[in-house]
């Protein structure tokens, strides 16, 4: 075959692929009825997961990667979703932060989205259901636990819906030559990310911190001499040339990010339940809070305390475990914590 003769064939598997996927919309608007009559939720991530893992194994014959496949569906399904119901996704902001792309990544482009200047009000705009759902950072590989998110949902009445794991790549990006370079601008926690490569290729500069990414991109793209690290998003949001990539100092840096919403997911097979208590102040407390983990035989994956800034010197601990907490065994974990703590509190369960 020519090269006319292969076109001519992809338009006509174009003009198959537009007929198949209108015919997708009209059985997800069919659905979408249905769960709006019966109360139920829209966004269904336990569904999406298994869903996306049915169609990678259903690909495992082609040429296209997993990646590929899931970056497909993951803008098909997110079309549906803008059909259905007029989404609306608030997020740590300004636009282009890691937090925007960890969103973006989970809902698509064809969603609304709104981005919120501080922590709290990504939680206030969930709450009063102004946004239907709220993505924040919960914890990096590099840096550790991000506490702002973790003391909110002492008070919040908000679950946990859904996670997503983002591999960080952050890159020196600027509009001047490196050569020309007098300041850096970025994040602190994407300096402390970046430390080593700067004190090898900059150590003259000491760099300066901004409130987001973003912030620092929008900086070089107007300021003479000056550069941002962050993520590739940033460089084609703010005209910027990327003049290095990857510059983090550890090759597995990631982030995780939490999906909030006012419901918690439905079993999946494949979960992870997030909780928090906080012990009394008596001796051998936290380890009897502990040991009904181990006698369940439910592996813990994380823990972390913070001050409960309510009494001095009181805590609360923040665990990841496997498992759903309508399962059997996680309900008798949670009622022997309850027997042990001052308070206990179910933060959400969604696909692991």
């Amino acid at each position: 075959m020519n090269l006319k003769d292969l076109r001519n064939q992809i338009d006509s598997i174009d003009t198959q692929i537009i007929q198949l996927l209108n015919k997708r919309c009209e059985v997800v608007h069919e659905i979408g009825s249905i769960k709006k009559r019966d109360g139920l939720e829209i966004y269904a991530p336990e569904r999406e997961e298994l869903l996306l893992r049915s169609l990678v194994e259903k690909g495992r014959d082609g040429i296209l990667p997993e990646k590929s496949i899931r970056a497909i569906y993951r803008e098909i399904m997110s079309a549906a979703l803008a059909l259905e119901e007029d989404l609306k996704i608030a997020y740590l902001g300004p636009p282009g932060t890691w937090t925007h792309q960890a969103a973006i990544s989970k809902f698509g482009h064809s969603v609304e989205y709104l981005p919120q200047p501080g922590f709290p009000d990504v939680f206030d705009q969930v709450e009063r259901k102004t946004a239907d759902y709220g993505v924040v950072p919960i914890e990096n590989s590099t840096e550790g636990a991000v506490t702002h998110t973790l003391d909110l949902f002492a008070d919040s009445p908000l679950k946990i819906y859904g996670q997503v794991m983002m591999s960080i790549e952050n890159h020196l990006m600027a509009k001047c030559p490196r050569e020309e370079i007098t300041t850096i601008y970025s994040h602190p926690q994407i300096i402390a990310q970046c430390r080593g490569w700067l004190s090898r290729n900059f150590h003259e500069i000491q760099p300066i911190e901004k409130s987001s990414s973003a912030a620092a991109a929008e900086i070089a793209a107007n300021e003479p001499g000056a550069a941002a690290m962050g993520g590739e998003l940033l460089a084609e949001l703010y005209g910027l040339n990327i003049l290095e990539r990857s510059i983090q100092d550890l090759a597995t840096n990631t982030t995780r990010f939490l999906v909030i919403s006012h419901k918690t997911c439905p079993p999946t097979g494949n979960d992870r339940t997030s909780m928090m208590f906080s012990v009394r102040d008596e001796p051998g407390s936290l380890h009897h809070a502990l040991e009904p983990f181990e006698k369940y035989s439910i592996n813990m994956s994380k823990i972390e305390s913070r001050p409960s800034k309510r009494r001095a010197w009181e805590y609360y601990f923040f665990v990841d475990i496997a498992g759903h907490c309508e399962t059997e065994d996680m309900k008798k974990v949670i009622n022997q914590l309850e027997k042990h703590c001052s308070f206990v509190k179910v933060l959400g369960s969604y696909p692991a």
